[in-house]
């Protein structure tokens, strides 16, 4: 058997999974990074992790990812490891949790409703039979559950409280998606309940993840002589099996339109993401509204059907892709060149930017949200620009004041619909002509919150795989949730720990509910 310095290891996606996997690959288990090959089919790494664009054209971000301290263990295990970009004495963790200490999450106005009047989101609204529908959630094993919507699990009041309107926007939840992952999350994340309406448990990155986390991650790789191999699809895998083992030998690649395979001996390791919460995405401007692709123009979801047909268990995608119009959402970025709009909800809301976290419209027909990051949110932002992103969960209704759905709208009849929430319209022609908007349509982007069968989800490491793991948001880890950058990190040190037999330990996963005081404090919460 090879050592592992001599080992080859090809990654494919270019997401936090697989970029987490070359590090530990890497730091941990001795791999020398000129061995180590990540395939990415965009022109650039970090997956969902994005942030683009400029002060002229306007910036862009698809979402933006809260993270807490308690909960995200992997991800800060990684990110102490890696020097940020500005100081290399100082590592990413370091510089974020610095930050986090001069700009805490104080929320004022987490919830808006009509009239722009502010409503008391401490005030979570539940009644006893929320708080007995609740507690029944929590208390169901996950196998009762099946395939639960949970609009299956509450009553019609839940779904009208301050603190469903609160939690599904914070976390993306639509009343049709997993009771079981709605489950999970509770559990994952009972701290937040005392905290849900000032979002004080929210964590950032001093900038967008991609400038925060992805490129210093990247540099790190490079630096160790990773090799990025962008604008290549994997199109197919070739298996070999040998009794009950199985062992991928080869990839199948498009790159510039021309095909090439890449072998692997039987010691080295394929790393593949599977499924893409931001596949298909697409990008309108001031005067366009984005297209809706629907079908699966990005390879990632391809290659995971053509690997599934191959060999049982790894999963089933059609679980996940197979219903564009239950996992679509819309985000946009506003890019504002006059501090008009910013001075005026920082008045509205008492919160400097960077300290109020989502604010939610409560009433809008589109389930409008924004939030205000600490400036500069881009690397490269002059002072005197300014940006704010938003999304809505309901993209095929219309407007309140906008006669199209949100998924019809262009840029400027998005703004000029969050203008009208906030009842300023006497400033409404001046931001219109100062400001740049960028929609993002994502088919997929909840997609991991679809309900599912068992074997839906394969598990990081496949039964009777010798050199292969899969990674991303559509494996299985039993007891975490999906949509988290933590869920890719994890998955990452599973499949790097468990194809090489290390026995270095995984941080394990933080539940509220077993942190006494945690527990407590939510409890009270649940029963005030």
């Amino acid at each position: 058997m090879k050592s592992n310095e001599s080992r080859k290891a090809l990654l494919v996606g270019g997401g936090i999974g697989a970029l987490s996997a070359a590090a530990i690959l890497i730091r941990d288990a001795g791999f020398a990074g000129s061995n180590i090959r990540i395939i990415e089919e965009l022109p650039v790494t970090g997956g969902a992790l994005d942030g683009s664009g400029s002060a002229q054209g306007g910036y862009v971000s698809r979402g933006g990812r809260m993270l807490t301290e308690e909960t995200y263990v992997c991800l800060w295990n990684l990110l102490d490891s890696i020097p940020s970009l500005d100081d290399p004495a100082v590592s990413v963790k370091s510089q974020a949790w610095a930050f986090n200490r001069d700009w805490r999450s104080d929320a004022k106005a987490r919830l808006i409703g009509r009239d722009r009047r502010i409503l008391d989101a401490s005030d979570l609204g539940f009644n006893l039979q929320d708080r007995l529908e609740i507690t029944r959630l929590l208390v169901t094993p996950e196998r009762s559950l099946h395939t639960r919507r949970i609009e299956d699990c509450f009553s019609p009041h839940f779904f009208e409280t301050n603190f469903w309107a609160m939690w599904r926007t914070t976390f993306a939840f639509q009343n049709w998606h997993s009771a079981v992952e709605l489950r999970r999350y509770m559990l994952r994340f009972l701290q937040e309940f005392p905290r849900i309406h000032t979002l004080a448990g929210v964590r950032r990155t001093p900038l967008n993840q991609y400038d925060a986390i992805v490129r210093p991650l990247e540099r790190w790789l490079a630096e160790r002589g990773v090799i990025f191999e962008t604008g290549t699809k994997v199109v197919d895998v070739d298996f070999v099996e040998q009794g009950q083992q199985r062992r991928i030998e080869s990839l199948h690649v498009l790159r510039d339109g021309r095909e090439a395979i890449y072998r692997l001996d039987p010691d080295d390791l394929a790393l593949i993401t599977i499924g893409s919460m931001t596949a298909d995405a697409t990008y309108g401007d001031d005067t366009h509204a984005p297209e809706l692709v629907r079908d699966k123009r990005d390879g990632a979801w391809t290659l995971w059907e053509t690997m599934a047909r191959k060999a049982p268990g790894l999963g089933r995608p059609n679980a996940f892709c197979g219903n564009v119009d239950s996992s679509k959402w819309e985000s946009f970025t506003l890019t504002l060149r006059t501090p008009t709009l910013i001075r005026r909800i920082q008045e509205l809301t008492g919160n400097a930017p960077g300290t109020g976290g989502l604010m939610t419209f409560k009433d809008s027909n589109w389930l409008m949200s924004i939030v205000v990051p600490h400036p500069p949110h881009f690397a490269g932002q002059p002072e005197d620009v300014y940006t704010i992103w938003g999304y809505g969960l309901f993209v095929d209704n219309k407007g309140d004041y906008i006669d199209k759905t949100m998924a019809q709208a262009s840029g400027r009849e998005i703004l000029t619909e969050l203008i009208h929430h906030l009842k300023f319209e006497d400033i409404l022609e001046e931001v219109l002509s100062t400001t740049t908007v960028i929609p993002v349509m994502m088919p997929y982007i909840t997609s991991e919150f679809e309900r599912r069968e068992a074997g839906d989800r394969p598990p990081v490491i496949p039964a009777g795989s010798t050199n292969f793991a899969l990674l991303g948001q559509y494996v299985e880890i039993p007891e975490d949730v999906v949509f988290t950058v933590e869920y890719s990190v994890r998955g990452a040190m599973h499949a790097v720990y468990g194809l090489l037999g290390m026995d270095n330990e995984i941080p394990p996963i933080y539940h509220g509910i077993t942190d006494p005081e945690a527990a407590i404090a939510s409890l009270k919460t649940l029963l005030h």
